[in-house]
């Protein structure tokens, strides 16, 4: 496997793919590993004829975020579930710090957020003030609402969370 580690020295961020639904079982048995892992969980709403529920959903069904340098690739490839690991032919695709930590910020943010289509073109924003300040990306606006679309390039999905109009700015 060609691994080209960041220049950072860090160990990188890869997306690991997955059976569906099997992603909380392969993040707990990743984690007890001792590997860091990230799912961006979020709360979604059912309806029912005669009830509500609230279950968590990832937001990028089939994969799991995962801090591997691939020297341990036995630990990752051999968890029941997992299908493989995201790559640009030969290359793992490696994803930046930075967008992982956007995500996570949008996740525990509390808006209300949800998956969106990847977009390639599109105005860039930043976020000016609030929990989610400085984070950059592509503004989108549908019925009256104001959305940024926070993007992870590997995968090529997005997730789309609303904030007020006042709170960004064109980059």
């Amino acid at each position: 496997m060609n691994f080209c580690p960041e220049a950072s020295g860090s160990t990188p961020w890869v997306a690991v793919q997955v059976r569906p639904r099997a992603e909380r079982k392969i993040q707990n048995s990743l984690a007890a590993a001792g590997l860091e892992t990230f799912v961006p969980w979020h709360r979604v709403c059912r309806r029912w004829s005669d009830r509500i529920k609230y279950a968590e959903q990832n937001l990028f069904p089939g994969y799991v975020f995962c801090r591997s340098d691939f020297g341990d690739r036995h630990v990752v490839m051999g968890q029941p579930g997992v299908e493989g690991v995201v790559r640009f032919g030969q290359q793992l695709a490696l994803i930046p710090d930075d967008e992982i930590a956007a995500l996570k910020r949008t996740v525990e943010s509390g808006f209300r957020l949800g998956p969106w289509p990847f977009l390639k073109a599109g105005q860039r924003v930043r976020i000016e003030y609030g929990v989610l300040e400085g984070i950059e990306g592509a503004l989108v606006r549908d019925a009256g609402t104001s959305r940024i679309i926070v993007s992870v390039n590997a995968l090529q999905r997005s997730v789309a969370v609303e904030v007020d109009r006042d709170m960004i700015r064109p980059i």
